[in-house]
């Protein structure tokens, strides 16, 4: 039998979704396949994402990154979850935590028995039952602590990480280029096709060299320069239900303590974010320019800083959506060539992880299989679609008619399955996820309840709990949790200790 295995790889840009590409490749695959991974310094990159979800927790185990040498290299801090103000109504004020909520009681979540307490009026809000969301606003961070019960909330914390995406991009090229990529410098001018079948040959830079190539993975940005320009692949827009269509982002230097959450506050147009790093504190407003001016959007970005900007706001464009496939021919891409969804519950990484991952669990031979192709697009899509209701559901489930962006969002139609999922839990607050989905039902739960969407009933099995023992039950969590925030320390205390990155 012909050997049939890949041998030559071509990464088509840079930043966080190309060197998250190579070093993932390299490491998996080794030597034994060619990689090089082409990118101008004169283009540069968006430099997606400065926050992230647990997720990449693992892609950094996949790498044996060490968590600690890690952090002070991207100027880390950390994060159990992101606060929301002003979402539903002006003055609202939740946190979307990582991690569980309570401990679940036989067949049914916490929440359930929560539900029926809180409607008599004997619980507290369902951030009390939280580690993450009871320790977040406190300030409170460590890691899973290793000499307490497996039980214990403290033996298993979930969380995420803040940091400079260029400093991570940077970080993983070293890791990839230890490992044998091979980086070039330039321009890609053209694309040459393969004159039977259409798929990508070769892709032509600005110095004249051709590169050539059996896999090409396009990390290309919105361009989509292969994926889009080459293959005219279609892109699927997604306004009508997530209008903002632009967001400035500027850093300003840190006030206060360092807060292991990230914030988004709902404006006028659209919402702003900050993000603290050790080095710095990243700042953004994301807003759709059919409501707010780009002048009127920069004032309002910094006239809302902590601290002394430490630049002039720099724009992006967006149009929120994803390609109609994302393996075309022998074509994957990867980032924002793939598509974008706003950076409200901080995906974007994720999306970038998780189809670095997908494609080495389908990693096609030369006759790249369709089969593997359709099963990629199918997994890829379902994960981006359900990505995309979750953010919806923050813009939909609001009260708020002060403006006539928030008017829109109110009321607008939503995709059907959101919609019968708003209904289901508004009607006793049930919850079925799908197989692969990237929110665990905990997330759902908090939005929203934190977006005023609260169940009009629970489960009928509540009621075999009797109600001196449903209270027990429900303030023994509440005090487990506070102890446990008692007992850990500030989160710039554990930086401090631990992962202080040296002076930038």
């Amino acid at each position: 039998m012909s050997d049939q295995r890949i041998k030559n790889i071509v990464i088509v840009g840079g930043g966080t979704a190309g060197w998250m590409a190579a070093a993932a490749l390299s490491k998996v695959l080794g030597r034994a396949c060619s990689i090089r991974l082409i990118e101008s310094e004169e283009i540069g990159t968006v430099g997606v994402g400065e926050a992230t979800v647990p997720h990449l927790k693992a892609f950094n185990n996949m790498l044996e990154i060490d968590e600690i040498e890690f952090v002070k290299k991207v100027q880390g801090t950390f994060k159990l979850g992101i606060e929301f103000r002003d979402w539903a109504r002006l003055g609202d004020s939740y946190v979307h935590g990582f991690g569980t909520i309570g401990h679940d009681l036989g067949v049914l979540p916490f929440h359930q028995y929560w539900v029926k307490a809180f409607q008599s009026g004997r619980a507290d809000d369902i951030g009390a039952y939280s580690l993450n969301t009871a320790a977040a606003p406190l300030g409170k961070f460590m890691a899973s602590a290793t000499d307490v019960p497996a039980s214990s909330p403290l033996a298993n914390i979930a969380y995420a990480y803040h940091f400079d995406a260029g400093l991570y991009a940077r970080y993983l090229r070293g890791y990839a280029e230890a490992r044998g990529v091979h980086r070039t410098e330039g321009k890609i001018v053209d694309t040459v096709l393969r004159s039977d079948d259409g798929f990508v040959e070769s892709v032509v830079l600005d110095s004249g060299e051709k590169v050539s190539g059996e896999l090409f993975i396009d990390c290309s940005g919105f361009r989509g320069l292969l994926i889009e320009q080459a293959l005219h692949t279609g892109y699927e827009d997604w306004t009508h239900w997530l209008p903002c269509d632009r967001a400035l982002a500027v850093p300003c230097e840190n006030v206060g303590a360092l807060t292991p959450y990230v914030r988004c506050t709902a404006l006028g147009s659209g919402w702003q974010w900050r993000i603290p790093l050790q080095h710095r504190c990243g700042n953004g407003y994301v807003y759709s320019s059919k409501y707010i001016s780009d002048d009127e959007a920069a004032a309002t970005l910094m006239k809302n800083l902590d601290g002394r900007a430490l630049g002039t706001p720099r724009p992006l464009r967006f149009i929120t959506g994803k390609r109609r496939k994302f393996w075309n021919k022998n074509v994957v891409a990867i980032g924002l060539a793939s598509g974008f969804i706003e950076p409200l519950e901080s995906t974007s990484i994720f999306a970038i992880q998780s189809g670095i991952v997908r494609l080495l669990s389908l990693f096609p031979e030369r006759d790249f299989s369709a089969v593997l192709i359709d099963r990629y697009n199918a997994q890829c899509a379902f994960e981006f679609e359900r990505i995309r209701d979750f953010i919806i559901l923050h813009y939909k489930a609001t009260e708020r008619d002060d403006t006539p962006f928030w008017n829109h969002c109110r009321t607008m139609s939503i995709p059907a399955q959101l919609e019968n999922t708003i209904r289901l839990f508004r009607d006793s607050g049930r919850f079925f996820r799908d197989a692969d989905e990237m929110f665990a039902i905990t997330s759902w739960v908090q939005v929203m309840l934190g977006q005023r969407i609260q169940p009009q009933r629970y489960h009928p099995v509540v009621d075999l709990l009797p109600d001196a023992n449903l209270i027990e039950y429900i303030d023994g969590v509440k005090k487990v949790i506070a102890a446990c925030v008692a007992a850990m320390p500030m989160h710039e205390q554990f930086i401090a200790r631990f992962c202080k990155a040296p002076e930038a």
